[in-house]
């Protein structure tokens, strides 16, 4: 029969290898998996200060490095990746001539011009979204102006400012899916046995083309990395060549 001792040191084991697997289960939400990164590999993530941008293709690295690591799995990795290139902390550090790090925290490429200037139309994209809700948010209702009836009971369209406005702002989009339709036809669909990884594409995300490298294939799945830096998993039909 087992000591009392034994009993209670199997006891004590028992409960510590519980904490560790419930820590590790409980660490699944990307900011706690952005501190994770920051306290594992300090010098290219950071939580406070200035961000620095992170080399193209740093995913793989980090995944080859945290192989085994029960706690990030490469989906998490993925999409804390995601989150932390698209916060306007990050953002604001892609800068023209600025370097971006490796794992490492070395100087890799320099951001060009089209890398910046992407970075600051998504942040000022997303700060005008931020804005514009909160102030759609505080902004009090104004009670219904519809069309008024005429003496049959048929609503008729008010004619004046708002109808101009609206005719115009109809021409408008017009136009523009019209010059969106030519630049997407120049765009030529990538074949499957071409696809590899480091391989410059157009992406389609939404309504635009985008510029990027190709990070990950798995399976179907395709991991490109935008110019700003940001990881986008998407599929083969997004994408493209000139």
């Amino acid at each position: 029969m087992e000591s009392k001792i034994e009993n209670e040191v199997k006891t004590e084991t028992n409960a510590q290898t519980e904490v560790k697997v419930e820590a590790e289960v409980k660490r699944t939400s990307t900011k706690e998996i952005i501190a994770y990164l920051a306290e594992k590999f300090p010098a290219c993530f950071s939580l406070e200060g200035p961000a620095k941008p992170l080399k193209v293709g740093i995913f793989q690295e980090l995944a080859e490095k945290l192989t085994g690591d029960e706690t990030v799995s490469k989906t998490r990795l993925r999409q804390a990746l995601r989150h932390y290139t698209s916060s306007w902390r990050y953002l604001k550090a892609v800068k023209f001539e600025s370097f971006r790090v490796d794992i490492d925290g070395k100087d890799a490429a320099k951001i060009d011009q089209e890398q910046a200037d992407y970075a600051a139309k998504t942040l000022k994209e997303s700060q005008e979204k931020f804005g514009n809700k909160n102030n759609k948010d505080n902004k009090p209702k104004k009670p219904y102006k519809g069309n008024k009836p005429d003496s049959k009971g048929v609503a008729v369209p008010a004619k004046g400012k708002h109808h101009d406005k609206d005719k115009a702002k109809f021409k408008a989009v017009k136009s523009s899916k019209r010059a969106q339709s030519k630049v997407e036809a120049k765009l030529v669909p990538v074949e499957s046995s071409s696809v590899s990884v480091g391989k410059a594409i157009k992406v389609k995300l939404g309504n635009s083309p985008m510029d990027a490298v190709i990070t990950e294939i798995s399976g179907k799945d395709i991991s490109v990395q935008l110019t700003s830096g940001m990881v986008v998993k998407t599929q083969l039909k997004n994408i493209f060549t000139e």
